[in-house]
This record gives C-alpha cells, sequence and structure tokens, in this order.
C-alpha cells in the first residue's frame, strides 16, 4: 500500500505574515532579521552570520574604546558606512575638480565638479559664477549621476580666486583642473 502523505508544516513569519521562506521578498524585510535569526537560522544562514560579525564587531569597537594601551589613546577612527549585501561605501574624496571641454572648436564650457561637498549649494554657486562671469551657469547631472555646474565659456584663468574667495571653507589646495578635452558632436 501506498504511504499516507503528511501535511507540511509552514512557519510564519511574526512580524510580516509571510512564509519564512519569502520574508525577503516581502517590504518588511529589514524587521523581520530578528525574529527569523531566533526563530528560523536555518533558512537563513547569512543573516545568523552576519549577525554573528555585528555582535564580533560591537564587542571590539566596545574593547577599543576601553583599551588600556600605552601612546595616545585618541586615535580618529574613520567612519565607514556599510550597505546591504556587506559592501563598503566610500567617503567622496574633499576635491573640486575644473574641466574645460572644447566643442565646435572654438566654444568651450567649464565644468565645476565638488563643490557641494564643502557645503556650496550648487544653485546659488551657478547664480553667482553667472553674474560674476557675464555668462550662462547651470546646474545639471553629469555622467556620474552627480550634479556638477556647467558655466559657457572658458573661466579657467580666474574661477580659483573666485571660488576661494567667495566661499572660505574650500582651501586652494582641494582645486584641480583637467584641460581642454574635446567633446564628440551628437551624431
Amino acid at each position: 500500500m501506498a504511504e499516507k502523505l503528511q501535511a507540511v508544516e509552514v512557519l510564519y513569519c511574526g512580524v510580516c505574515g509571510l512564509p519564512a521562506e519569502y520574508c525577503e521578498f516581502g517590504s518588511e524585510f529589514e524587521k523581520c532579521k530578528p525574529w527569523l535569526i531566533q526563530n528560523a537560522p536555518d533558512l537563513y544562514p547569512d543573516l545568523v552570520k552576519d549577525s554573528n560579525l555585528k555582535e564580533a564587531d560591537k564587542v571590539s569597537d566596545q574593547l577599543q574604546s576601553t583599551s588600556i594601551s600605552e601612546g595616545s589613546s585618541t586615535s580618529k577612527k574613520e567612519e565607514v558606512k556599510r550597505l546591504p549585501g556587506g559592501k563598503i561605501k566610500k567617503k567622496d574624496k574633499q576635491e573640486i575638480i575644473i574641466e574645460k571641454v572644447t566643442r565646435n572648436r572654438r566654444k568651450s564650457i567649464t565644468t565645476i565638479k565638488g563643490l557641494e561637498i564643502f557645503g556650496v549649494k550648487l544653485s546659488d554657486a551657478s547664480k553667482k559664477l553667472g553674474k560674476k562671469f557675464a555668462t550662462g551657469a547651470s546646474v545639471v547631472k553629469g555622467p556620474t549621476e552627480k550634479e556638477q555646474i556647467d558655466v559657457q565659456g572658458d573661466i579657467s584663468y580666474d574661477i580659483v580666486d573666485f571660488i576661494t574667495e567667495t566661499w572660505p571653507d574650500v582651501p586652494e589646495s582641494a582645486i584641480f583642473f583637467i584641460e581642454d578635452r574635446k567633446k564628440v558632436p551628437a551624431a
């Protein structure tokens, strides 16, 4: 005779109400993680491993803060932001890049990238640049999806002095030039 089929017991998440296997596809997965680690560790072994690593990091941070070592105990710790998946978010380099792009052999555009890192509002900066150099200036998204200021004309001769005078928080050593990049005309 054939064996009797047994009913399958499904473990439902105590937070979102979905079956535990499907929590990762729900909108509240971050809230479900502690519940899953405690009640279904075999379904998500990566979560258990990550939680163990986080606990180890907390313990090591506590040990470092209460270290008894000789020497300077006021060492500066770098702030590292961790993204989902264990990736580390890099800090933006504190530099301003001024780039002169030539188009149609005679016309040029000066691009200023990185002013927002120093706390400068880009819309206000573009207005000031347009008034100072009597030209068009606008805030646009660059190829890396970050906003930058495009100024019509070649203003690279006086831009460093203007930036350092207008915004004293910007050091002159943080400003770099990229000269004469040719822009390919649109076909």
